[in-house]
């Protein structure tokens, strides 16, 4: 197998970027999930809520990160290290730091509802929860339950057909092919392997670090929400609920835990067991 791409979201919900190359931190790859949007009452505002947020695009710099729209609207925002402190409702973090007030006013402006931008200053005040294969000294960024998010291409292939397959008995047309980016991996991996062939591995080499496998990933509603259009369907969830439903839940991909940190670049060699 091989690391064919590679992808970082600064902000929690908002458009990402794809990189060749990428470091890997204890708690996720550099500059991913370390800035979210908050409700004016703490609560966390993510795109299964406000599909808008898809249409917004978070690009990393020294420091910073900046914000882009899809008229060509852009500002660039200074990580907060000395903003003030304010109450979060995620889970396993108290407080983030408040980005400046033009961050919130921008956003707002663009999603329709006031918002606030806060920025994780340390992920090692986030432990990685025990019901997600979390250990004691795993820290996380921003992210729903774990550091990285690893998918494969057989495993995309395998569900596009079953989606082709399930239309055609519904007597529909075939649907374009669902593309990766509604799973918003952070590695996606491709070679010789079986579909979902994943859910039984438990290390993961990509390129000289190595990682655990911390768990399969249970999918949400925001896999429905097309990022181009923004506007939600029934797929993948309904064939995922067809023919990959466990436990009351529908699953693909799966979270990994670094080992160590370094560098992945696409193109390197992957390894699994």
């Amino acid at each position: 197998m091989r690391l064919v791409s590679t992808h970082v979201h600064p902000v929690k919900s908002l458009g990402g970027v794809d990189v060749d190359h990428a470091t890997v931190e204890p708690w996720g790859l550099r500059h991913d999930r370390r800035w979210l949007l908050l409700r004016p009452d703490g609560e966390v505002l993510t795109a299964r809520t406000a599909p808008r947020m898809l249409g917004l695009t978070a690009t990393p710099g020294p420091g910073s990160i900046t914000l882009s729209d899809r008229d060509g609207g852009s500002l660039t925002v200074a990580e907060p290290v000395d903003g003030p402190p304010v109450a979060t409702a995620l889970s396993r973090l108290d407080t983030l730091r408040l980005a400046a007030g033009e961050a919130h006013d921008w956003l707002g402006d663009r999603l329709a509802q006031p918002v606030r931008l806060g920025w994780l200053d340390d992920p090692r005040r986030r432990p990685v929860s025990a019901a997600h294969g979390g250990r004691p000294g795993d820290p996380l960024n921003l992210s729903d339950a774990g550091p990285l998010l690893a998918a494969t291409l057989p495993s995309l292939r395998r569900l596009r057909d079953w989606i082709v397959e399930g239309a055609l008995e519904r007597g529909e047309p075939a649907p374009d092919p669902l593309p990766m980016a509604r799973f918003r991996p952070t590695v996606v991996l491709d070679g010789p392997v079986a579909p979902f062939a994943e859910d039984d591995w438990t290390r993961v080499r990509i390129g000289a670090v190595d990682f655990r496998v911390a768990e399969r990933c249970d999918r949400c509603s925001l896999t429905l929400v097309d990022p181009v259009t923004l506007t939600s369907g029934r797929e993948p969830i309904r064939t995922l609920a067809r023919h990959r439903r466990r436990d009351g839940k529908t699953w693909f991909g799966v979270r990994l835990i670094p080992l160590a940190t370094g560098e992945i670049r696409v193109g390197d060699p992957v390894v699994a067991s």
